[in-house]
């Protein structure tokens, strides 16, 4: 499956009200670490369709990285049921994205 873009208007549709888990990456353009971890979330994205995989820039939403109290990126939220189930900040490696998500 491909990486789904986040925005306000359609946060709680992907996210919240997805039937499976989520893996949401809160991310800018300007962030070097950001981009270190963008190719190996777009990799996870194109092999799983387990769980979903979507990513949301920081200075676009400001309002949804406020909510979840994101202060630093990236950071990685997994959301089961409309819940934060997990977090990790900072660039991770793939098998330590995949723990996140189980």
């Amino acid at each position: 499956m491909a990486v789904t873009v986040l925005t306000s208007e359609n946060f709680n549709s992907e996210v919240l009200e997805s039937t499976k888990p989520v893996l949401v990456d809160f991310w800018a353009a300007w962030c070097g670490p950001c981009r270190m971890l963008s190719p190996i979330v777009d990799e996870i994205a194109e092999e799983t369709d387990a769980f979903k995989v979507c990513k949301l820039n920081v200075d676009d939403e400001m309002a949804l990285a406020g909510k979840y109290n994101i202060m630093s990126i990236p950071t990685l939220l997994v959301f089961k049921d409309g819940q934060v189930v997990n977090r990790s900040l900072g660039v991770i490696s793939k098998e330590e994205i995949l723990q996140l998500v189980k």
